[in-house]
C-alpha cells in the first residue's frame, strides 16, 4: 500500500477511534479507546485498569480490521468470549474503510460494543 493511502486510512481510523472516546478525562482514566494500525491491519481496543489491580492497565481488543491488497478488500473480524478472532459474518468484508467502520459504529448485533 502506498504511503499516501497508509496516512489517509491513519487520518480515517484515528478520527473515528477519537469519536469513540469518553470527553471527560476522569472517565478515559477508567475507559479509554486507541488503535494500531501497521498498514494492513487496524486493531481497535479499550484501555482499562485491570479491576484487580488498577495501577496496571490493559488494552483489550475487540476489533480487528484486515486489508487484503490482492482482493482490494477490508476485512471485518470482533473478538469471540472465548478471545478468538470471527469474521463479522453480516458484513465481513468491503472495498471501502468507512464503510467498514459504519458497520462497527452501527453495532447491529452487539458484537463489537457488547
Amino acid at each position: 500500500m502506498k504511503k499516501d493511502i497508509i496516512d489517509i486510512n491513519e487520518s480515517t481510523i484515528k478520527k473515528f477511534v477519537e469519536s469513540l472516546r469518553p470527553e471527560d478525562p476522569e472517565i478515559r482514566e477508567k475507559l479509554d479507546f486507541g488503535y494500531s494500525y501497521d498498514g494492513k491491519i487496524i486493531e481497535i481496543f479499550e484501555i482499562r485498569p485491570e479491576w484487580d489491580k488498577p495501577k496496571e492497565i490493559q488494552h483489550i481488543p475487540f476489533v480487528k480490521i484486515r486489508y487484503y491488497k490482492s482482493k482490494n478488500s477490508w476485512n471485518l473480524y470482533w473478538m469471540r468470549g472465548n478471545l478468538k478472532w470471527e469474521s463479522y459474518e453480516p458484513f465481513p468484508n468491503s472495498s471501502h474503510l468507512n464503510k467498514i467502520l459504519e458497520i462497527i459504529q452501527e453495532d447491529k448485533y452487539g458484537c463489537f460494543y457488547g
